[in-house]
């Protein structure tokens, strides 16, 4: 795998596509002469995305919940089908949990896993086959800063997500020398709606549920297009990993400093914001 990665023309497929990172990259990808295969639960989002496209490109649909295996091996055979191949896989769907660990139901718990993690391993699986038949290509999977550190009351949604990160990375290494690259993504504060719809625990007051949304909320304030252009300049680089954010940076460096104190040095810069 070598050189620049060029979109016009290619296939990409997102999961995740209906709202947030996922709605921004279809819209980048788009502009850039992209053929699209958007999946997401959501088929009404992804409508709504699929009006607002700017490009020509051939877009098709797929309501596709990636915690279903056989959706994930229809999905691969409808992009086949209906585009010929693909060169670009971005998963990005994704979900959390909130809460300590002791509060939060082990339902929930793989519920999180089988999207976050197992969705990432099961999409590459069933699309790398079709990466492969590709003159170039690229995988680039979304994981978060909590990929890079750990905070209190994400346990789930890290674990999946530092998954994600040694998933990638052993992967991009297994595929040097292919077609194929590979891009880990760590996001920080980008505006979605995944503190909105993350799944709570179920003895949590109405109060206590709106007041950790509205602190969640208050750190997610990148526009998810500009996050989106973050990404695509780093895939089109073959990048193995992009820190998207200042804060996701600044997270990074304050790992790298102090592995086991890092916490500490995040909450001090934070009490004096």
């Amino acid at each position: 795998m070598s050189g620049r990665m060029d979109f016009a023309g290619r296939t990409a497929v997102i999961t995740g596509a209906a709202s947030g990172i996922g709605a921004g990259l279809a819209g980048a990808l788009s502009a850039r002469g992209c053929h699209l295969a958007l999946a997401d639960i959501n088929m009404a989002g992804l409508e709504a995305v699929r009006k607002s496209l700017p490009g020509e490109g051939r877009i098709t649909l797929h309501a596709i919940d990636v915690s279903q295996p056989d959706a994930i091996a229809a999905f691969a055979k409808a992009v086949r089908d209906e585009h010929g191949g693909a060169h670009l896989l971005f998963n990005n769907a994704g979900v959390a949990v909130g809460g300590m660990f002791e509060e939060i139901a082990p339902e929930d718990f793989e519920w999180l896993f089988a999207i976050n993690f197992w969705g990432v391993v099961r999409m590459t699986r069933a699309f790398l086959p079709l990466l492969r038949e590709a003159d170039a290509a690229h995988i680039t999977n979304i994981s978060s800063i909590f990929g890079v550190i750990a905070p209190a009351g994400q346990t789930a949604y890290s674990a999946s997500k530092f998954g994600v990160r040694g998933f990638s990375d052993a992967l991009r290494h297994e595929l040097a020398g292919s077609p194929v690259g590979v891009t880990t993504v760590h996001p920080g504060g980008v505006a979605t709606q995944i503190a909105n719809s993350a799944r709570v625990p179920a003895g949590a007051s109405g109060e206590e549920i709106a007041a950790r949304r509205e602190q969640a909320n208050r750190l997610l304030t990148m526009p998810p297009p500009q996050a989106a252009e973050i990404i695509l300049k780093a895939v089109e680089k073959r990048k193995p990993r992009v820190l998207v954010g200042r804060d996701a940076k600044l997270a990074a460096l304050f790992e790298r400093l102090s592995p086991g104190g890092y916490w500490s040095l995040i909450n001090r810069r934070a009490e004096r914001i």
